[in-house]
């Protein structure tokens, strides 16, 4: 049975209550939004099951917002489906975008020839005082933080990953200059955090935290955590003097995260292995870049 527009409204309102547009209660802080899209094909295989398939969508948005120390507040959904999609998949989709725990508010349907895709809007509150962290504010002298393991997502972790929510916000108010979320690949992001804030990062490799799955995935595990991406882990720029005197809380509260390298001045990315030497990352050497040939 194809999906019906209708039909899916009158589910919605009886099950759910959300409109196309909401108005929510005042913000505690400064708004923070982002959005995000989730393509079958792209992200996620047409065999994926539904709602994991939602619950991925929502939160590779709420992983960008926890990247601002934001907290979450709201989601928004626009669910585009070709007219052979199942109205029991499209149930599944709008289900799992629920399951990421915020709540999903307004959207839109849109029928279409193309595959399946899932745009999420995610809205949160930045609470605290001061310039919010920003992938241009990295500074010389900061010390790069990774909040956990990295690499062979692919084996299925793509699917089943919690938004750095905490971790984001600890670390805004510990005084990070800059946080992004891990989602194309460790040394493709760390490049574009250095070129936004023109400043140059050293990655020590040998600090780098290696997932299991990245050695399970076969081949080389340390180039699977530098460029298999979807980790949607949170890198951090931070003062090392504020980092110094929030360290212990820091690895009591979340124990895995790790000092992987420093912000100097110069420009790009620069790997450092156990032995001292070093050499310059250029784009192109892994990671993912939509529309790269």
């Amino acid at each position: 049975m194809t999906w019906s527009e209708d039909s899916l409204h009158r589910w919605l309102a009886r099950t759910h209550a959300q409109s196309d547009a909401a108005v929510l209660r005042a913000l505690r802080g400064r708004p923070g939004v982002c959005c995000h899209s989730c393509i079958e094909g792209v992200h996620f295989e047409r065999s994926t099951p539904a709602r994991a398939a939602g619950a991925k969508a929502a939160r590779r948005a709420l992983s960008d917002l926890a990247a601002t120390g934001a907290r979450p507040r709201a989601l928004l959904l626009a669910l585009s489906a070709p007219r052979a999609a199942s109205e029991a998949r499209m149930r599944g989709l709008i289900e799992g975008v629920r399951s990421a725990g915020v709540e999903l508010v307004g959207g839109d349907l849109a029928c279409h020839r193309g595959p399946l895709h899932l745009a999420v809007s995610a809205l949160g509150e930045y609470e605290l005082q001061g310039a919010p962290p920003a992938r241009s504010r990295a500074r010389a002298g900061d010390l790069v933080l990774l909040t956990g393991p990295v690499g062979g997502s692919r084996l299925g972790r793509h699917l089943v990953f919690e938004p750095r929510f905490a971790e984001g916000r600890f670390l805004a108010r510990a005084g990070a200059h800059a946080l992004m979320d891990v989602s194309d690949g460790l040394a493709w992001d760390l490049h574009r955090l250095a070129r936004a804030a023109g400043v140059l990062i050293e990655l020590e490799l040998a600090a780098v935290p290696v997932h299991r799955d990245a050695r399970r995935a076969g081949g080389d595990a340390l180039g699977h955590a530098l460029h298999d991406g979807e980790d949607h882990e949170l890198i951090a720029c931070i003062p090392e003097a504020d980092w110094r005197r929030c360290a212990a809380r820091a690895r009591k509260a979340f124990p895995r995260l790790r000092v992987v390298g420093r912000v100097r001045r110069g420009a790009g990315l620069v790997l450092l292995d156990a032995r001292g030497s070093s050499r310059r990352w250029r784009p192109g050497e892994g990671g993912w870049t939509h529309g790269r040939a």
